[in-house]
């Protein structure tokens, strides 16, 4: 494994080029941080479907794993179809925290295009699930329910930097995260966000294109 680290001062930001599975095994719990992260969908990784959902449920079951109980890990998930059959993304997420001992915090859903528009082969929209071991969603919670500005898109993949921003802002101002979490990082949205709303950033990623992308990208405080 390599680590890139910015070579500016702090809020620091850290980036790993390797697979995240392995990767989150031999690293254990990290201490303050709370994880922010959207899981390769199963025409990423190269699997049938069937061994993929399997796949996907370990993964999250690890994300969980990967923070200390009092605080949180944060799926973005868009549901997909194969084979005439939707596949639905939020549930799987739900499920294997579940099974690994968390609760859910909140479920959002983001638009990924104007509500009532038609869309075909993938959905409109995006499933945003907080859950935890530990904590307990307040009764006031400052996220809305349905986030109809994702902001910008610095990859087709990514999720937008206004709707990463609520999650870090949550991670931040909510659970009290020192450090955001993204294992599955991509071009480093989640990171660059962290980072521009004052917190550290530890990425992962197996690309190492996209590895080195997300050690330069750059987010505006204004933008999210």
């Amino acid at each position: 494994m390599q680590a890139i680290e910015e070579s500016s001062s702090a809020p620091k930001r850290e980036v790993h080029c390797a697979d995240a599975i392995p990767w989150m095994k031999e690293r254990g719990r990290i201490a303050g941080a709370c994880a922010v992260t959207s899981l390769p969908d199963v025409s990423e990784v190269g699997m049938a479907l069937p061994v993929w959902r399997t796949w996907f449920l370990h993964a999250v079951a690890l994300v969980v794993d990967s923070v200390p109980d009092e605080s949180a890990a944060l799926f973005f998930q868009s549901d997909i179809k194969r084979d005439g059959i939707w596949v639905d993304k939020g549930a799987l997420v739900i499920r294997a925290a579940e099974d690994a001992g968390a609760q859910v915090l909140f479920h959002k859903i983001v638009c990924r295009r104007p509500p009532g528009m038609l869309t075909y082969g993938r959905p409109g929209y995006t499933h945003l699930i907080a859950v935890s071991r530990a904590m307990r969603c307040p009764d006031v919670l400052p996220v809305p329910d349905v986030i109809t500005d994702m902001g910008r898109q610095p990859w087709v993949r990514a999720m937008g930097v206004r709707a990463a921003g609520h999650a870090v802002r949550f991670a931040r101002e909510q659970v009290g995260a020192a450090t955001v979490f993204d294992p599955f990082c991509g071009v480093g949205t989640v990171l660059a966000v962290a980072n521009a709303l004052g917190l550290d950033a530890l990425g992962v990623e197996k690309s190492r294109k996209r590895c080195e992308q997300s050690r330069l990208l750059a987010v505006n405080a204004d933008e999210v």
